[in-house]
């Protein structure tokens, strides 16, 4: 593996030049940056994937949702469906994408639209009625053609872009520099209890610049949802003498195989692609490993975003006869952090 990522080396640096020379473009405004007058949110990343956007996104939601009117944009990667869209309760995942309609499973009173073009997703957002107060851009760090009041840049504590090098070699989408157009940088993953040195290593490593703030998340599971209405929801699936099938379409499940694991018995992954749409072959697959699995304590769990495209899928039928789950995750903050980040989005979000 690291002789190969050795070898991809010219062409990351062929990549990485390309984006560069049109991030100076955008900043030479040689390419026109769309204004609008209303907070614009922007969470993003600098690599592909993996650092916990959409939790990241929900707790913006619930912060912003009691006084504002929001709306989230995205591209809504991996729909079948073009051009700009405002999902409804009854959107599928193939037409919107799995994050947006995740977030408006979960929120149901938010606008939660997609349009790959940002500056047409936002013009048209600004002609619905109620008017929108705020808009979360969602992955939209690369996206240059609007310019956010505040850009949100999202890293893994695991994994710091400073640490990191450009596609196709490493997962960065753009050079490590990129991280200046950031107001705020978060370390998402955390330990639950940071310790103030590895923070200040951190901070250091990163060489934040004197505007920047930046702040350390960590991951809070919640308890498991059965997608069988009939099994009992409650953390007493999860047991020391469980055998979970851990069935994956994200770029990292690492994290919670992590928390699983302590807590059962045996974890057996199905692991796939960021993103994969499940096909009648994978979900054949997973049923002959868990029909395979010899113990009578046995379940299958998934990922929340995982779980809204098997939901749209046309097998759905198939999985909910089975002891299948999903669980939930939020992002938090500690007590210092959050209440200094809370009042950085909410001060933002007052003055425009």
């Amino acid at each position: 593996m690291k002789l190969l990522r050795i070898l991809l080396l010219p062409f990351s640096l062929l990549y990485g030049c390309i984006v560069w020379v049109r991030n100076k473009l955008y900043d030479g405004h040689f390419i026109s940056v769309k204004h609008f007058d209303l907070p614009i949110i922007s969470v993003g990343n600098l690599s592909a994937g993996g650092t916990g956007k959409s939790p990241h996104v929900e707790y913006l939601i619930r912060l912003l949702n009691e006084k504002h009117t929001l709306a989230t944009l995205s591209r809504g990667y991996g729909r079948s469906t073009e051009g700009f869209i405002i999902s409804s309760s009854t959107s599928k995942a193939t037409e919107i994408g799995d994050e947006p309609r995740q977030f408006k499973s979960k929120f149901p009173d938010i606008t939660v639209a997609v349009d790959a073009k940002r500056v047409n997703g936002i013009t048209q957002l600004l002609t619905i009625s109620p008017p929108i107060h705020v808009v979360i851009l969602d992955d939209a760090f690369q996206h240059r053609s609007v310019m956010p009041g505040l850009s949100i840049l999202l890293t893994d504590y695991n994994k710091l872009y400073c640490d990191d090098v450009m596609l196709p070699s490493g997962t960065l989408r753009e050079f490590k520099c990129g991280a200046k157009r950031a107001d705020i940088i978060i370390v998402t993953k955390c330990p639950n209890q940071i310790s103030n040195q590895s923070r200040q290593q951190i901070i250091q490593k990163l060489h934040t610049l004197q505007h920047q703030k930046i702040y350390f998340s960590f991951i809070q599971y919640g308890h498991l949802v059965a997608v069988n209405k009939k099994n009992i929801v409650s953390e007493t699936a999860l047991t020391t003498d469980t055998t979970v099938v851990l069935l994956t379409g994200i770029a990292n499940p690492k994290p919670m195989a992590d928390y699983l694991t302590p807590r059962v018995k045996t974890i057996v992954p199905a692991r796939f692609a960021d993103h994969h749409e499940f096909n009648q072959k994978d979900i054949t697959s997973v049923l002959n490993i868990f029909n395979t699995i010899a113990s009578d304590k046995k379940i299958i769990v998934t990922t929340e975003k995982d779980w809204m495209r098997l939901e749209s899928s046309d097998f759905a039928n198939q999985l909910l006869n089975l002891p299948l789950f999903y669980l939930p995750i939020e992002i938090d903050f500690s007590e210092t952090d959050k209440q200094t980040f809370n009042n950085q989005i909410s001060e933002y979000v007052k003055r425009n």
